[in-house]
């Protein structure tokens, strides 16, 4: 029996939707008759890199950055949730309720906070959206790195920052399953969509097996309705990398109107 990487850590909060990927893993390596591999002490880049992946799920923009040509794109999900739908999302650019700013250019020299700079929903998306309000390659007075979208929403109730971008699929799960967490938040604008987050596997792997994958992947959700609809994923589509390349047309977007540091 072979053993390989099998991690699903983009989405693993609220606890349901760990336990519904745990259970969906579960089967898709009991179809295929493989074992789970440790992957602790692993970070991310390793994880995505490693020739022992069976599967995860990295960002869109990684994906056409520093895994570009180093891995295998296998699918992408279609998530039916508020703002994600036909295998898009977008994000949810974020202030609080108390706050009297409504619209985007009321924000300008205001306080932002990312996730990440390698994020494509946290940044990437926002970067985009902002690119035509920014004067002289600015828009906030400052921007803070907060290390996930969860402790972004946590800056924003905390007054620590005014406006961030999150994830629409993260927000809907914890909309539904740990609402305090986005309690006193409003939406202020969505970004243009984005294919939704891919699932991959290693460069390595033929294209034979690569289908098998992507049709086991979907039988375990038809198998596993209660996590399908703990999910929001009814199915997984079939995608390439150059489905990507918007990702990177908004970055060049942003480029092109002086906005390619977010600022």
């Amino acid at each position: 029996m072979t053993q390989h990487f099998a991690e699903l850590l983009m989405y693993t909060a609220p606890d349901p939707i760990h336990q519904a990927n745990e259970r969906w893993l579960a089967r898709i390596l009991e179809h295929l008759g493989d074992t789970r591999r440790d992957a602790k002490g692993l970070s991310l880049l390793d994880l995505w890199l490693s020739p022992k992946l069976l599967l995860t799920q990295t960002c869109g923009y990684p994906l056409m950055t520093a895994l570009r040509g180093k891995v295998r794109v296998l699918g992408r999900p279609r998530y039916e949730l508020p703002d994600s739908s036909g295998g898009n999302h977008c994000s949810l650019i974020l202030g609080r309720i108390e706050d009297a700013r409504r619209t985007l250019p009321e924000f300008r020299d205001s306080r932002g906070v990312i996730n990440g700079q390698d994020s494509n929903s946290g940044m990437n998306l926002l970067r985009h959206q902002l690119a035509s309000l920014q004067r002289d390659g600015r828009f906030f007075s400052q921007v803070g790195i907060s290390g996930s979208h969860r402790e972004s929403l946590r800056w924003l109730r905390e007054d620590l920052a005014d406006l961030a971008a999150i994830d629409s699929v993260t927000f809907a799960y914890l909309a539904r399953h740990a609402a305090e967490e986005v309690a006193g938040l409003r939406v202020i604008a969505r970004s243009a969509l984005s294919p939704a987050l891919p699932f991959i596997t290693a460069a390595t792997v033929r294209d034979e097996q690569a289908d098998e994958l992507l049709q086991v992947m979907n039988l375990a959700l038809r198998e596993l309705p209660e996590v399908a609809q703990t999910l929001g994923l009814p199915e997984v589509l079939p995608t390439n990398e150059s489905d990507y390349q918007i990702v990177l047309d908004y970055q060049r977007e942003a480029e092109v109107l002086g906005y390619g540091d977010l600022r």
